[in-house]
Order: C-alpha cells, then sequence, then structure tokens
C-alpha cells in the first residue's frame, strides 16, 4: 500500500513543530540542570555542619558557655533527608509540570505554524488555480488572457509568479498570431481562386472550346471547388477557435432533420435536444459528421445513423455512426487533427475532404462548452458522439 506524501504545507507545520519540540526540551533540559546543581549546593550547609560536630558515638557535646549549640547526630540525618526528598520533589515537578506547559506550548505552536506556512503558500495556490482554470478549460488557449498579477513583496514567489504572467502572455500572443494568420491568409487565397473559378467558368462556355479544352476546364473546376472547399474550412476553423459570445436557442433535433432530409442511406432519430449557441456552427458540427459518415460508409450495403437525445443530467447528445472501413483505437486522436486522413484515404483527389471535418466539429463543439468522442465500431466504421450543455 502506497502511503500518501505530505503537502508542502504538512511538511512546513512538521518542522516548525519538531523545532520547536526540540528546542523545548533542550530548554527544559538546561533548567534542570542548572536546578539539580543549585539545589545540590544549598544542601551542602547540613552535610558541613554535620562533619563539623562529628558523626559517630564518639561526638561529644561542645564545652558549656560555648555559643555553638549541640544538635544531635540523629537529627541531622533527619534534616538531611528532607532535604533531599524536598529537592528531589522540586526537580520531579519540575519536569512534570515543564512536561505539560511545553506539551501545550508545542501543539499550540503547531497550530500556529500550520495557519503561517498556508498564508506563506497562499500565493502558490494563487498560481496552481490559474494554472488550473487554463488547463481544464474546453479550449486552453482560449483563456490565455488571464493573469495572476500578484502583489506584494518583490520575493521569489513573486518573481515566480511575474514569470508564469510573462509565459501566458507569449502564449496569448503567439495562439493568437496563429488565428489572425489563417483567417488572413485564407481570405487572400480566396481572391485568386475566385477569379480562376471565373476565367474557367467562361473558358468553359466558349463556343470555341474544343473537347479537350473543356474536359481540362472541368477537371480544374473540380479542383479549384475543393481548394476552396479547403480554403472555407480554414476560415470556419479560425472563427471556431473564439469564444462564443452571442447565443441562442438551438434544437439539435431541427439541425438534424434538416441536414439529413435531403440524403439518401442516413437514418435520423431526432428527439429533442435544446442547447444554446451559434446556429451556423451548430449546423456545421452536424452537416460535418453526417457528410464523413456518408464519405467515408462501405460503396454497398451499408447504413448510416445519426440521432439526437437528452441526458438525465440535462446535456444533449449527437451520435452520428455508419459502417465503414475499420479503423485501429490508435489512429482516431489523429482524426480530429486539421488535414489527417486515415491511411488508405491520404492521397489527395477531388472527391475526398480536406481533413477539416472532424477538425472544426471538435473546435465548435469545445468552443460551445461540449465534448466530442469517437470509437470504432465492431466490423468497420465509426460512432461519434457529441455532448454539449442543455439549454
Amino acid at each position: 500500500m502506497k502511503v500518501p506524501k505530505l503537502t508542502i504545507r504538512g511538511r512546513l507545520t512538521l518542522v516548525y513543530g519538531g523545532l520547536f519540540f526540540l528546542a523545548g526540551l533542550l530548554l527544559l533540559g538546561v533548567t534542570y540542570v542548572l536546578m539539580s546543581r543549585q539545589l545540590s549546593d544549598g544542601g551542602t550547609f547540613v552535610a558541613s555542619f554535620h562533619g563539623q560536630q562529628g558523626s559517630g558515638p564518639s561526638s561529644t557535646p561542645p564545652a558549656p558557655g560555648s555559643s555553638l549549640g549541640y544538635v544531635a547526630p540523629d537529627s541531622l540525618v533527619t534534616a538531611q533527608k528532607a532535604v533531599d526528598g524536598a529537592r528531589n520533589s522540586a526537580l520531579r515537578a519540575l519536569l512534570t509540570q515543564g512536561g505539560i506547559a511545553l506539551a501545550v506550548v508545542g501543539a499550540a505552536a503547531t497550530a500556529f505554524g500550520w495557519l503561517v506556512a498556508g498564508r506563506l503558500l497562499q500565493p502558490l495556490h494563487r498560481m496552481t488555480a490559474t494554472a488550473r482554470r487554463i488547463a481544464e478549460a474546453p479550449a486552453a488557449d482560449r483563456v490565455l488572457h488571464q493573469r495572476i498579477a500578484l502583489e506584494g513583496p518583490h520575493d521569489e514567489i513573486r518573481e515566480l509568479a511575474d514569470t508564469f504572467d510573462v509565459m501566458l502572455a507569449h502564449l496569448d500572443s503567439a495562439f493568437d498570431g496563429q488565428r489572425r494568420f489563417i483567417a488572413n491568409a485564407s481570405h487572400e487565397i480566396r481572391t485568386p481562386l475566385a477569379l480562376s473559378r471565373t476565367l474557367l467558368e467562361v473558358a468553359l462556355d466558349a463556343d470555341v472550346a474544343t473537347p479537350g479544352e473543356r474536359q481540362l476546364a472541368t477537371t480544374l473546376l473540380a479542383v479549384n471547388a475543393r481548394h476552396e472547399r479547403l480554403i472555407d474550412g480554414l476560415l470556419l476553423l479560425a472563427r471556431s477557435e473564439h469564444d462564443v459570445v452571442e447565443r441562442s436557442y438551438v434544437d439539435l433535433a431541427d439541425i438534424l432533420e434538416h441536414v439529413a432530409e435531403p440524403l439518401d442511406g442516413v437514418t435520423a432519430t431526432a428527439d429533442e435536444a435544446p442547447t444554446t449557441g451559434n446556429p451556423v456552427l451548430l449546423e456545421r458540427v452536424v452537416q460535418n459528421l453526417v457528410d464523413n459518415a456518408v464519405r467515408y460508409n462501405v460503396p454497398t450495403g451499408g447504413w448510416v445513423r445519426a440521432s439526437t437525445s437528452t441526458n438525465p443530467d440535462g446535456t444533449v447528445v449527437l451520435r452520428v455512426s455508419n459502417t465503414g472501413p475499420v479503423v485501429a483505437p490508435y489512429d482516431i486522436p489523429g482524426l480530429f487533427e486539421p488535414f489527417r486522413r486515415l491511411a488508405a484515404d491520404r492521397l489527395v483527389s477531388t472527391s475526398s475532404g480536406a481533413g477539416l471535418g472532424l477538425s472544426i466539429v471538435r473546435a465548435v463543439t469545445r468552443a460551445h462548452g461540449g465534448t466530442v468522442t469517437a470509437e470504432p465500431r465492431d466490423g468497420g466504421g465509426l460512432v461519434v458522439t457529441v455532448t454539449l450543455p442543455g439549454a
């Protein structure tokens, strides 16, 4: 059985309490030695007086008229025993009372050390809370604007907090710059693609075009259309990386019926699934999942099933499954990365997608505070499940 380790606060408290008890025991020991010596020196008077009077049967009383009174030997022995008893009682009382006082004050000092350790570690708890909020956010790059902003003396903890804030600022700037680059580059590329499509359409409609030129123009138009879909996907991906500020009531059942109605071979079970969010982005989630299930289905004898429902905890679920190629479990995480496809579908063609479908699904789902998972089906295909907060 693994013994749990003490926290830093517990270890600091243990050190404080241990040092206090060690110092108290040392002080009590020194006091005991000094008191023992002092009391021993006080009892030497009886012993010396006894020596002067004599200590045996041959002892004789002083001469008449002497200033020194006669003391019997038995009385001296009794006095010495009384002095020794009083000294031992005082030393025992010192140890007993001192031990009790040390235990009480030590317990109070340990409790005070616990409070002091918590106070000293409070800035670290603040840093931990900030890091946890970023790590547990649906998309961590969207909460990088948070800062610790620790106040107080410029000590080691303040320096650590300031360094953490600088790191967050650099990461926030890097992610924001990446999103802006994708959006700007996509807009810049769309213009020549639109011009190219126009020229190809004009050439295709020209009366002087030969059959070979028409065939070439048709192929180039298909390639151009695929590039346009790629750019649109990049724009949507960059847009979905931001938080959804304006939300409205959306029923995923309505979206599923709208998407699946014109498609053959798609079985839709649209139960009520109310949520809030951006209707356009949520429609794109359903559209991408259904399109992927249709595109990667088996050529004959396959099926695509899509359904929406509401869980007992209030969350809503969109589930899409199909009968497609066998997918290894270790390939599933890569399917949600941009431009990633299955090994059998990595060749670029005009009919295949751009590899952004599931990436957009994941980005939009995270922007709405939900999760998306995928599991391989026995016999081939995938079961993709999207869970979103309820309305």
